[in-house]
């Protein structure tokens, strides 16, 4: 009868028999929460530190295929670059087989004119 009067009146008996303000089961709910609380937040922290390892790998491997990216970029522009190059060079061979067929025909037409 005495525990129920301490009880409505918001003061209970722990298992050591010390007077509390709080009901003991609240008071092994509180210790379990405050303890699956402390789980979380490791969990959290674990969870934090692999994300940030997974970033830190997508960075990495964003910076590689940039880097790749770039490399494949400068050997098609060589390629195109040396395209032109032998489309130039063709360009002055043929002009200088014309030349040289001028200079063969005029020759021609002296050796002609000289028999």
């Amino acid at each position: 009868m005495a525990k129920d009067i301490l009880g409505e009146a918001g003061l209970h008996f722990d298992e050591l028999n010390k007077l509390r303000v709080l009901d003991p089961e609240v008071t092994q709910q509180t210790i379990e929460l405050k303890e699956e609380c402390k789980d979380f937040v490791d969990k959290i922290g674990q969870f934090q530190k692999i994300v940030g390892g997974l970033i830190e790998l997508v960075d990495q491997l964003a910076k590689e295929a940039e880097n790749e990216k770039m490399k494949a970029i400068g050997a098609r522009n060589l390629l195109k670059s040396i395209a032109k190059q032998r489309e130039a060079q063709q360009q002055q061979l043929q002009a200088l087989i014309a030349e040289k067929k001028m200079q063969l025909e005029r020759n021609s037409i002296s050796l002609a004119i000289l028999i």
